[in-house]
């Protein structure tokens, strides 16, 4: 049985030695004769009332919104930003040869443009996994992979190894690219289409057989990860990152915990986007997006990608490349339509979209539940990992006025270091500095309207995602065992506090 806020009053009143059982440490237990009276008959415990993650919380959505004090300018660029978001591209306009999805929207959804995967289920009701429509969308002939359902997460699909030309893998050769799970064959935007050169043009390209991937333990999954406070993330000096490494050394060591930073190929400062934080700026990760994801070409990356590094066939390419630019044109004021790219003005959209705000509950009962939630989050040593807040930089996309990306305290929850998650949570995948078995501390702002979790989004159980982060070569093992040794009130306390963020 949960423990609701209103059980918990109804415990109140049936007497004190009742609510102590129920909420109250355990070191607080053994006092409890003193409450009841010597003469008063001995009450029997309670059984504990078990742990559970109550899921997304249906208040009002704490995300999605600008950061404050936005010049009419950057908020004009914004909102343009935010459109192109979450617009749909056809063939014409760059999608595929391959794709995982159509829109940038389509990934960042829940619970309000930017997040991650959407659900019908639960607050705020944003709908199906979008992919399920696009596999046949407009013509198209993919069948959908086993591990997209319309209630299911998002994912992309990566390769572990190369796959030879024969189907086998060859283990000596390491893939790690990812792998679309749609092609635009059978599309009508993709099929006997007219050229310039007054030629018709079909694509025929086969999608991945991701059933042999499977079979052959060569398949790694990935969610979305959300973009909310992407500028005040990039923003964050890597001294600030470093130092935050070396504070609690001693707390660290005794727990296992080491962590370390990955690094830029390039100029070797430290990158901090992504699931193994493989990206170093926001103008990377959405390039990269928009390559990967949805196929369209841009001035990062202007090749058309195929699968396994190999180039798609020309009957599958339709349009001059890159296929999103800078458009080199004036425009009327007040009018940012045109000017940059798509790419840039996504990069503008995550820059200028403010970090989660958490819930402030009224109710005294929860609002005590999540301040002893936090402290206990903290006492199991969570914290030392899922660093509660940084400072950020001097930046120079100034708004009109404080607070704007410049020396904000962001409340990521995480340490943007690299940690050895162990043999259970290992993806086979490498990235940069990152080897299969290491990831970047996952931002908690705004994992209370989170639905799925986990690289791979295996679990949408909360409670089950932490005790997933303990397996043999896990970091994290110390910190789960002073987890698991909490009382079941304060693990459910610990629960309401990250349901609050």
């Amino acid at each position: 049985m949960v423990l609701s806020f209103a059980t918990a009053r109804k415990l109140r009143q049936r007497g004190a030695l009742t609510l102590i059982l129920a909420l109250a440490p355990l070191a607080l237990i053994s006092g409890c004769e003193a409450l009841i009276g010597a003469n008063e008959p001995q009450l029997q415990p309670q059984a504990q009332v078990k742990v559970v993650d109550r899921g997304p919380r249906g208040t009002s959505v704490g995300a999605g919104k600008p950061i404050a004090n936005l010049s009419s300018d950057q908020l004009l660029f914004f909102n343009d930003a935010a459109a192109r978001f979450i617009h749909p591209e056809a063939v014409v306009n760059g999608l595929g040869p391959t794709f995982n999805g159509d829109s940038c929207g389509v990934c960042h959804s829940q619970p309000a443009i930017g997040g991650t995967s959407p659900s019908t289920a639960v607050f705020p009701f944003v709908g199906p996994n979008p992919q399920v429509a696009l596999a046949t969308a407009n013509g198209a002939t993919n069948k959908l992979p086993f591990f997209v359902t319309s209630d299911g997460p998002v994912r992309e699909a990566r390769f572990k190894f190369v796959v030879d030309p024969d189907g086998s893998i060859d283990q000596n050769e390491p893939d790690g690219g990812v792998h679309d799970l749609f092609t635009i064959q059978g599309r009508a935007d993709a099929t006997n289409v007219m050229m310039l050169s007054g030629q018709t043009q079909t694509c025929v390209l086969a999608q991945e057989d991701f059933d042999r991937a499977r079979d052959q333990n060569n398949l790694s999954l990935r969610i979305p990860t959300p973009v909310f406070g992407g500028g005040l993330i990039e923003m964050i000096d890597d001294a600030t990152i470093l130092k935050n490494m070396q504070a609690n050394g001693e707390a660290k060591r005794q727990l296992g915990i080491r962590g370390t930073p990955n690094r830029s190929g390039n100029d070797g400062t430290i990158t901090r986007f992504g699931w193994k934080a493989q990206n170093k700026s926001l103008i990377m990760f959405s390039h990269e997006a928009y390559s990967v994801e949805i196929g369209e070409t841009n001035q990062m990356f202007p090749q058309k990608r195929g699968f396994g590094g190999n180039p798609p066939p020309t009957t599958c390419i339709f349009n001059a490349l890159p296929e999103d630019s800078t458009n080199f044109t004036t425009t009327p004021a007040n009018t940012p339509k045109l000017v940059p790219s798509d790419d840039d003005a996504f990069a503008t959209f995550m820059r200028f979209l403010d970090q989660p705000t958490p819930s402030t509950p009224t109710d005294p009962v929860e609002a005590a539940s999540i301040a002893n939630g936090r402290q206990n989050f903290i006492n199991a040593g969570c914290a030392l990992c899922h660093t509660p807040s940084m400072t950020t930089g001097n930046s120079a996309f100034d708004t009109t006025r404080m607070p704007g990306l410049s020396g904000v305290q962001a409340n990521l929850f995480s340490d943007l270091l690299l940690h050895h998650m162990g043999e259970g949570l290992n993806d086979g995948i490498s990235q940069g500095n990152a080897g299969p078995d290491q990831f970047r501390t996952a931002p908690l702002w705004g994992v209370g309207q989170r639905v799925f979790f986990l690289h791979d989004g295996r679990t949408s159980d909360l409670l089950e995602a932490i005790k997933q982060h303990a397996s043999p070569g896990s970091e994290a093992n110390g910190v789960i065992h002073r987890f698991n040794r909490l009382t079941e009130s304060e693990k459910q306390d610990l629960m309401h506090f990250l349901r609050s963020l």
